[in-house]
């Protein structure tokens, strides 16, 4: 876990990383700069991607792979994997191609 939350935080304007239980909002592991505050953003992601779940499912487009929540100081890049979502929190001008392969790549290892 470590290692994979590891190299997300190092592609440059990553603030943070986390692995957040889909279920309840719970962190699982994190790597956070200072002044982020985890169990915020853990509630928060959670809560959106339960919401984002069910309206996909209302529409009939299937699970989302990967989300981006762009806002005025920061960014929320998510991708989903099996009950828990691998999150970033990002400044505004970050890679989002080279976050959301860092991420895709942390599922894929089985977080």
């Amino acid at each position: 876990m470590s290692q994979a939350l590891d190299m997300i935080t190092r592609v440059r304007g990553v603030r943070g990383a986390m692995l957040v239980s889909a279920e309840d909002g719970i962190v699982v592991a994190e790597q956070l700069m200072e002044g982020i505050k985890g169990p915020a953003v853990a509630a928060l992601a959670a809560s959106l991607a339960g919401r984002l779940r069910r309206a996909m499912d209302a529409a009939g487009t299937g699970a989302a792979a990967f989300w981006h929540l762009q806002a005025e100081q920061g960014a929320l890049l998510v991708v989903p994997g099996a009950g828990i979502l691998v999150v970033a929190v990002a400044e505004p001008d970050v890679n989002i191609g080279l976050v959301r392969l860092e991420l895709l790549r942390a599922v894929e290892a089985g977080l």
